[in-house]
């Protein structure tokens, strides 16, 4: 798949890295054969929105190494514009060893420290600029990985502003990368600068804010993916809910990206909330059926179908 001509519609800026996922049923210390693929917040939603058929481009850093080569043709692989991503001839790219069995809990090792992604600035940001993108998506992840790339973030949402974009965030909190007022010092402050945010009922209690709080703030659109598994959208005209559809669960991790990506190519084509929620609850359910993060993310045909077999009474990941 070619890259999107033209200028981007949706700008993503965040870390990827190379995945490491264990064989089926064995833990991460135990395992001898494990599945590469790439693994980042905003590349789950950046490649989710291109197989839904919008033009994406994804801002990042990356090492001069084998890793930082597999993401880059991975993701041009799936369509999604990298030609603004840096190669950091002297940095490394992130590496992520996982595990996937939930019934256990899943075990995860990060290996970022220092890596090329974290000397994402503001510079960098300025340079690449939005080419008239009519979304940008970023999450509390990338704001935590270095003061610059923090000042990145801030940048992104001031270019945003100036351009009249709308500012897509989700904290995808990881307690791994910094302490819990670390991440209400740091991420706190972004929801409330956001349009839409996509957050877990766990993520705003930690972050003390609640949904009356951001919209009162002039947030657009609140989706919080509630412990019950119901996902809820909130704006100042009213609420609207959406159940789980997922009915078989391989691996968990990526499902609240799958959500963001379909909820947003749903808003980005003019659908209402509740349409969006469905197509978010659809898209997550497909990626809870699969192992990776990627592999499940449906193109437009996969999820209209997966949609008619909801409403047929069928299974959406049987």
């Amino acid at each position: 798949m070619n890259p999107p001509a033209g200028n981007p519609e949706v700008v993503t800026l965040g870390e990827a890295m190379r995945l490491l996922l264990a064989e089926p049923g064995v833990t991460l210390r135990r395992a001898q054969q494990f599945q590469a693929s790439v693994a980042g917040a905003e590349t789950n939603v950046a490649v989710g929105l291109a197989r839904l058929g919008h033009g994406v481009r994804w801002l990042s850093r990356v090492g001069d190494d084998s890793s930082g080569s597999a993401v880059l043709s991975t993701l041009r692989a799936e369509g999604v514009d990298v030609s603004h991503v840096e190669i950091d001839p002297t940095g490394f790219t992130g590496l992520l060893l996982r595990d996937g069995d939930p019934g256990r809990g899943i075990n995860v090792q990060y290996h970022r420290a220092g890596s090329a992604a974290c000397s994402l600035g503001p510079s960098y940001v300025r340079g690449a600029g939005l080419d008239g993108a009519r979304l940008v998506h970023v999450s509390g992840i990338t704001a935590m990985l270095s003061g610059s790339a923090l000042a990145a973030v801030t940048t992104l949402f001031d270019l945003a502003r100036q351009a009249g974009a709308t500012v897509s965030f989700d904290p995808n909190v990881r307690h791994k990368l910094g302490s819990t007022q670390a991440w209400r010092d740091v991420v706190g402050p972004l929801l409330v600068r956001s349009d839409l945010v996509f957050a877990g009922e766990d993520e705003l209690d930690l972050l003390h804010l609640s949904t009356a709080e951001l919209v009162d703030n002039g947030v657009t659109t609140v989706v919080v993916k509630q412990r019950d598994k119901v996902a809820r959208a909130v704006t100042a005209d009213g609420a609207w809910e959406q159940e789980s559809v997922v009915s078989r669960v391989v691996d968990t991790v990526g499902a609240g990206d799958a959500l963001t990506s379909g909820y947003l190519s749903t808003w980005l084509r003019g659908g209402s909330p509740a349409e969006a929620l469905l197509a978010g609850a659809v898209s997550a359910a497909l990626v809870v059926g699969t192992r990776t993060d990627l592999e499940g993310l449906p193109d437009r045909a996969e999820l209209a179908r997966a949609t008619a077999a909801l409403a047929g009474g069928e299974e959406v990941n049987r």
